[in-house]
């Protein structure tokens, strides 16, 4: 089968090329993985999702979508296959929640774009798949910061992708919007309905939730594999610049993350476990 996505030796840079922001990337996701990308502030991890969702066109290598490469695809071909759902954004649109998930129905929609039965039967699927169907007529600026990122979801999900895309879904959400988030993309895979393709700065998250980890640093893959291959305390510490605890999660076959603050550093076995 081929993967869901294939990225070979891409590099990205602005300016002209003076200010290189992606390095020989290559990596695959296969089809219905939770796939979870990490890494320092300024590492490349949004600018690796914008490639992989087309809006913004690599300096070099090739994506292949589903086999095909990106570059084939019309955009709005492409928006069949992928949904993505930015960082949380808290501009206040003047549309309700139900007008707002039938967006997601755009790609589909004949040359008129009028919406039918069956468009407006998937919105109320993917509003009650994310919880959100009782908020169906309220407006954007009246919910709270979980419920819209619920609410963008949504919209991605009533587009059918095969694939999700998400930038910090979870980003400036309490603890509980932040499970219901994750649990909510974990469910779309268990369920067969997409491949899920996110970027987290929670590390903690990331362990529990992702079948495969990437970890950029500097615009380059520092590594690749299962979260308790990758999110050791030797090369966390040496991507991140900074003191951490890892040991084993009582939840879990997966690895625990504590940063160490700076009174505890000097305690010789703080790190290991």
């Amino acid at each position: 089968m081929e993967p869901a996505v294939k990225v070979d030796k891409l590099g990205y840079a602005y300016g002209d090329g003076k200010f290189p922001v992606l390095e020989n990337v290559s990596f695959s996701i296969s089809a219905g993985e939770f796939f979870i990308i990490i890494g320092p502030n300024g590492s490349g991890k949004t600018t690796l999702l914008k490639q992989i969702c087309g809006i913004e066109k690599p300096t070099r290598g090739t994506i292949h979508i589903q086999g095909q490469p990106l570059s084939a695809y019309p955009r709005r071909k492409l928006a069949h296959k992928i949904a993505m759902v930015p960082q949380l954004s808290y501009e206040d649109f003047p549309f309700r929640v139900m007008e707002i998930v039938l967006m997601g129905r755009s790609p589909h929609l004949g040359i008129l774009g009028i919406e039918d039965e069956a468009d407006r039967r998937l919105a109320h699927n993917a509003m009650r798949f994310t919880g959100i169907e009782s908020l169906a007529d309220r407006k954007l600026d009246q919910l709270s910061g979980g419920e819209r990122q619920r609410v963008s979801i949504a919209r991605a999900i009533c587009q059918q992708p095969g694939i999700i895309l998400l930038d910090e879904p979870t980003a400036a959400l309490d603890l509980a919007h932040q499970v219901k988030i994750m649990d909510l993309m974990e469910q779309l895979k268990n369920e067969g309905r997409c491949t899920v393709v996110m970027v987290s700065h929670d590390l903690n998250l990331a362990a529990m939730y992702a079948d495969r980890i990437l970890l950029l640093n500097k615009g380059k893959i520092f590594d690749e594999g299962a979260p308790g291959e990758v999110l050791t305390f030797e090369k966390l510490e040496r991507v991140y610049d900074c003191t951490l605890l890892v040991d084993d999660n009582p939840l879990g076959d997966y690895p625990r993350l504590i940063p160490v603050p700076g009174r505890y550093r000097q305690v010789p076995s703080i790190k290991k476990k």
